[in-house]
């Protein structure tokens, strides 16, 4: 279970790419990714990050594991943290969209979720995906992700993942009630972003780790971890770890899954010594794996500096190349396995195997103590609310009920049914409930039902320029765009005014 108290250059094939305009350049980019044309590769690495000790991973005192990734990385830790919301706590992205935004195809992974130039999948319709491979068991419960801490970052001059795409992802995590900082305003390129980046801030080039001046590495950890201690102003005095990534491969044979032979990790003094310490899997993007680029992520990416102040272990898997992933990216469009984004992906299986092999999921709060009601169903619903009901489990006081991974019920609900208020019209809602014992510990929370309301969405009708401001649509190229369905709405000032409707969380349409 979850320990409770995450990579960059271009994602997909198009992952890494300088700054482009114009379709031609685009369809380039697509040409140039398939035939396998690499990026220049980083020379020699110098300083912060120690000499690589050939070692096996061992066993440490894990109390809470996180996942962080950029681009290709970054899609990766999503799918990990949704996945496996029993493993990871919480994570932090620069630069990539939602969960399985990809739907297992290469050209809806280039132009619909790095680009925005064909329809892609709503953020609610990822998020009633993820319900339902939840119910079937592919990922882990979505409640988990209730409460989590995540932490996203997407640059001005991003224009590998647009910044659309970065705003579903933010939507998705919200609509499933994690707690969730978005940083857009940086004019970074695409990249991490870290104090001793060798890049320009606007640059988008290897290594793909930039400096723009502030620290969003602190923002990030303060965000997942709590309050946090400087970093240090020394060179890590910890061990970097080279593993053997075939002793966590599926079937034994990294290359097979287009990973590399060796990964890393950086495990601080203290952890060494027995201290009760933080796992932070950290996944590069396309174009930044260790055979290309050395140690510059490792060494850049200002982590271990932080490790060592804060007692934090640091995993750095690699992914490398194979047919069909010649920018040596992670598996978010399917181009090994369909199976990429659950619990049975082979690389999410690898990764999770390495985290476990240190530590993570090893120690947590106990189980629940009651059985996830049986027999939930929605009874009735009309435009503004929905009725549910369920059977008592013995031994439980009250219940709660949850809405989307959110705790509906102010006060405990003492029978087998409840009724609630204030939605939407025309909108589709998942429901959990779980039981309560005379502790008030909540127990397993059920499968989620969807129960929609009745009616049609009502038609707001207001300024363009209020409509971002209330979260409905969002602007690019100084033109304003509605919220899921990203349909053009007109010019983003006080003057030019549209209507809209709500059809789904988050999902708006012209009227």
């Amino acid at each position: 279970m979850k320990n409770r108290r995450f990579g960059g250059s271009g994602s997909g094939n198009d992952g890494g790419r300088t700054r482009r305009t114009g379709g031609i350049g685009r369809l380039l980019v697509a040409a140039l990714a398939a035939v396998g044309i690499a990026a220049t590769p980083v020379g020699g690495a110098t300083a912060a990050v120690p000499t690589p000790t050939p070692g096996t991973l061992q066993q440490y005192d894990i109390s809470a594991t996180y996942v962080s990734g950029l681009s290709s990385g970054g899609f990766m830790a999503n799918q990990l943290h949704v996945a496996y919301s029993d493993v990871f706590a919480g994570a932090g992205i620069f630069s990539a969209g939602p969960y399985d935004c990809a739907q297992n195809n290469l050209n809806t992974a280039l132009y619909a979720c790095m680009d925005t130039f064909m329809a892609r999948k709503t953020p609610a319709q990822l998020e009633q995906l993820t319900r339902d491979r939840a119910a079937a068991g592919k990922v882990d419960p979505v409640a988990n992700l209730s409460g989590d801490k995540v932490w996203l970052f997407h640059g001005t001059n991003d224009a590998t993942v647009k910044a659309p795409v970065n705003d579903d992802l933010a939507t998705y995590y919200r609509d499933f009630g994690a707690d969730t900082v978005y940083d857009d305003t940086s004019a970074a390129g695409h990249a991490w972003v870290s104090p001793i980046g060798p890049n320009a801030c606007t640059s988008t080039s290897s290594p793909y780790v930039n400096d723009c001046g502030g620290d969003p590495v602190k923002d990030m950890l303060t965000h997942l971890l709590g309050s946090v201690k400087p970093a240090t102003s020394s060179a890590p005095t910890g061990k970097l770890v080279r593993f053997d990534q075939g002793a966590y491969a599926p079937g034994g044979s990294p290359s097979a899954i287009s990973m590399g032979d060796e990964g890393f990790a950086y495990v601080p003094q203290s952890c060494q010594n027995g201290a009760s310490c933080r796992l932070m899997v950290t996944l590069h993007g396309c174009y930044q794996y260790y055979g290309l680029v050395g140690d510059a992520l490792m060494d850049k990416a200002y982590l271990n500096e932080y490790a060592d102040t804060n007692n934090m272990i640091v995993l750095y898997p690699q992914a490398t190349t194979m047919t069909g992933n010649p920018r040596g990216c992670w598996d978010w469009w399917g181009y090994k396995s369909a199976d990429y984004a659950q619990k049975s992906g082979p690389q999410m299986t690898a990764v999770v195997n390495m985290a476990k092999a240190l530590g993570a999921g090893t120690t947590d709060t106990p189980a629940p103590g009651l059985p996830a009601p049986t027999g939930l169903a929605v009874t009735a619903t009309t435009a503004s609310s929905a009725s549910l009901s369920w059977n008592a489990v013995p031994g439980a006081v009250s219940y709660d009920v949850y809405r989307d991974g959110a705790k509906v019920n102010a006060a405990p609900v003492t029978s087998t049914g409840h009724t609630d208020s204030g939605l939407t019209a025309g909108t589709a809602y998942g429901y959990t409930v779980a039981a309560v014992d005379a502790s008030g510990a909540p127990g397993a929370r059920t499968a989620p039902v969807t129960a929609t309301t009745t009616g049609a969405a009502l038609c707001v009708t207001a300024g363009n320029y209020a409509h971002t401001q209330a979260g409905r649509a969002h602007q690019s190229g100084g033109y304003t765009y509605a919220n899921g369905s990203n349909q053009n709405l007109g010019l983003w000032n006080v003057l030019a005014s549209s209507t809209i409707k709500e059809t789904s969380p988050g999902y708006w349409v012209k009227c």
